[in-house]
């Protein structure tokens, strides 16, 4: 159950974590605004969140990919 809730938080929290980092705000902040916004707007932000969470994966992969330049 552990390694289960473990990859949910990276998986799930990664995308609030790297945006409050990125933008300097505190990860609960974002993860409270989104909850709330989702709940005003009946979860129409949970496709938004998917799409963010899809394209941090790809960049993720694209960056192990290819570490560097030179590397064509």
């Amino acid at each position: 159950m552990k390694t289960l809730t473990d990859y949910l938080e990276a998986q799930s929290f990664g995308l609030c974590s790297a945006v409050g980092q990125r933008w300097g705000f505190s990860t609960r902040s974002i993860r409270l605004s989104f909850v709330y916004v989702s709940f005003f707007t009946f979860g129409s932000p949970i496709v938004l969140y998917f799409a963010g969470v899809f394209w941090m994966n790809v960049r993720r992969a694209w960056r192990q990919q290819r570490s560097t330049v030179w590397d064509l």
